[in-house]
């Protein structure tokens, strides 16, 4: 194995991934379409403006409230495809993520998942004459969307040459949720000072980060074979799905506990903490523990825990924030899914930034600007 001794410390941006360009874009784009909300408005609906920059567009049309996602897996695909021909297909496995990475963003404002479309694109029509690839493919789609409740719309196969590499196949998707009758959004109107934030622990990557770990695994002399401490491969680690977070949400709804904000920690890693606009300070006292395969990376990667934790979830996959005394509760919600959950800090009066006492770092407000 190639160690990381002697490297220097590899980021996203080395990969290609520039979150400070990316989301000078995203504001600009935000910005254009605020003019286009009229149009809804002379179409009889309305829109929810401040759930602009929030991880679900959200609009009311007649007596429902609706929300919006369109969202893509990224580059994770690309490894499937690698160890797929080393002779582990784990095709199912990146559907599942691309369902996940759509409806854990929809079920961040109370939204109950209806439909999912799919958008498989790839750089040539082959691609899909590999029949082990395509079946995995399909149920993996196909059992997110049976867990998360929701239905399979339809959706889009174009073929993409030159815009697309022709060994590739990028994943994305849409989805359209609900909020309950009699319930507002969570967009964080009702967020404070006091408020306990729960942590839900991630399964690993995700989909966030694979263009660091692709860049990793180069260097590596077994490549994505690389055994890990544990045994298990580096790139079947990597390609572990992601949790869904949606039923747990369906389930606070049920239960009415009091959560004032829920945010998925994809990019930009604990920064999302603060992913509301309010000027207020989240302070972090626990973590969870970090998987073996994104130790593995920050190692690789010569990574300082500051650039880790706003890269990599490391090990906390979605924030939940609810009123004081009511985290217990909601941990006790996420163990019936079968996921592990810490009352992990609070929300206090403050500037807007992020406090993780245990690694003695501090984000501060101009490190996430998403509005």
């Amino acid at each position: 194995m190639s160690g990381a001794e002697g490297r220097g410390e590899q980021s996203y941006r080395d990969a290609g991934v520039d979150y400070a360009v990316l989301d000078a874009g995203k504001r600009l784009a935000v910005q254009a379409a605020l003019a286009t909300s009229v149009h809804l408005e002379r179409r009889g609906g309305k829109v929810l403006e401040a759930s602009r920059g929030e991880s679900a567009f959200v609009f009311q049309l007649a007596d429902q409230t609706l929300a919006l996602v369109l969202e893509g897996l990224g580059t994770k695909s690309i490894i499937a495809r690698a160890v797929a021909e080393e002779g582990e297909n784990h095709f199912d496995a990146v559907a599942y993520d691309t369902v996940a990475a759509i409806l854990n963003d929809l079920c961040c404002v109370g939204a109950r998942p209806l439909v999912v479309n799919a958008y498989f694109a790839t750089g040539r029509p082959e691609w899909f004459d590999h029949s082990d690839w395509l079946e995995q493919l399909i149920g993996g789609w196909f059992n997110a969307c049976v867990d998360a409740g929701c239905t399979w719309g339809g959706g889009e196969s174009p073929t993409l040459p030159e815009l697309v590499d022709g060994e590739e196949i990028e994943l994305a998707g849409s989805a359209v949720g609900a909020i309950p009758d009699g319930r507002e959004p969570i967009l964080g109107q009702n967020l404070a000072a006091g408020d306990e934030i729960v942590l839900v622990a991630s399964s690993g990557l995700h989909a966030n980060g694979a263009s660091l770990a692709r860049l990793i695994a180069r260097d590596l002399d077994a490549g994505y074979a690389t055994p890990l401490p544990s045994g298990t491969a580096f790139g079947e680690s990597l390609l572990r799905p992601s949790h869904l977070y949606s039923p747990l949400v369906d389930a606070l709804l049920d239960a009415e506990l009091p959560v004032t904000y829920m945010s998925h920690l994809t990019g930009h890693g604990l920064l999302k903490l603060m992913r509301p606009s309010h000027d207020l300070t989240y302070r972090i006292s626990q973590l969870l523990p970090v998987p073996e395969v994104l130790e593995f990376l920050v190692v690789q990667a010569a990574m300082e825990p500051r650039v880790a934790y706003s890269t990599f979830n490391m090990g906390h996959g979605f924030a939940i924030y609810c009123a004081d005394q009511s985290g217990a509760r909601v941990v006790e919600c996420a163990a019936t899914k079968g996921l592990q959950a810490i009352v992990a800090g609070r929300v206090e009066t403050g500037p807007r930034r992020v406090m993780i006492e245990p690694l003695d770092i501090e984000f501060d407000s101009d490190e996430l600007r998403l509005r």
